[in-house]
């Protein structure tokens, strides 16, 4: 079977009214990387239930998928190989009970500094914009939110 040159995200947005927008930082192939939720899909998982699955796997937590919010709809070449596209989906989503993860106060507060490591912190509504976010496709959804609820 022939590798697809396009990679399919499935990302999260929660935004809880007093703490803001939750975000993830990432130390990815060696580089910090702030952005949302979620990852990539993955052969006979539909979008809502990579999210699910990705929520689970990065918080612990079960999420509710309340609604589509965004789905990428311009060539954006992968940060990661040149030789690929990256389509990304975002929803709405909210926790199916209280969130007691780690929440950091500053951005890449890992508890250990290697590939792979996460933290979430939360933005406030007030501050989201596109330079909170280190990926295009991220970057764009930012201003999206920022025009809707401000």
């Amino acid at each position: 079977m022939k590798e697809s040159r396009i990679i399919i995200r499935v990302y999260g947005i929660y935004l809880d009214k007093q703490k803001g927008l939750l975000v993830s930082d990432e130390l990815i192939k060696g580089m910090n990387i702030t952005k949302f939720p979620g990852g990539g899909l993955e052969f006979g998982e539909g979008t809502i239930d990579c999210l699910k699955r990705e929520m689970i796997e990065e918080t612990s937590f079960e999420f509710k998928i309340l609604t589509h919010f965004y789905t990428t709809d311009y060539y954006v070449q992968s940060v990661f190989d040149p030789n690929r596209q990256v389509v990304s989906i975002y929803y709405l989503m909210e926790p199916v009970k209280e969130l007691t993860i780690r929440i950091a106060e500053k951005p890449f507060d890992f508890l250990t500094n290697e590939e792979g490591s996460q933290s979430f912190r939360f933005i406030s509504i007030d501050e989201i914009n596109e330079n909170q976010f280190t990926l295009s496709i991220d970057r764009h959804v930012a201003l999206l939110l920022r025009d809707r609820y401000k």
